[in-house]
């Protein structure tokens, strides 16, 4: 039988349900919580998603309070993070 180890308090709390993280890699952003939910799975600040981006924080701030919502390309990107989230890390310190 595999055992699985036990998770961290910080590895449970930036946990996202798996139905929600391959609606998320589809494209499906439904409300600026989803955005939240998805930076918080990375573990990175709102600071240094939006720099592994290429966007403000600002914009940023915009969308996971529901006053503008992510479209065309950075649909594209949002899609990449909640499928490879060490990429949006990596980005981060090579942007550095």
């Amino acid at each position: 039988m595999t055992k699985f180890p036990e998770l961290t308090e910080a590895e449970f709390e930036r946990a996202i349900p798996a139905r929600l993280r391959k609606r998320l890699m589809r494209g499906d952003f439904r409300s600026g919580e989803d955005v939240a939910a998805l930076r918080r799975f990375t573990g990175l600040t709102q600071t240094q998603f939006a720099q592994a981006m290429g966007i403000s924080v600002h914009t940023l701030r915009n969308w996971e309070q529901g006053r503008r919502t992510p479209e065309g390309p950075a649909i594209g990107l949002l899609r990449i993070a909640a499928r490879h989230p060490k990429i949006l890390r990596e980005n981060l310190v090579s942007a550095a």
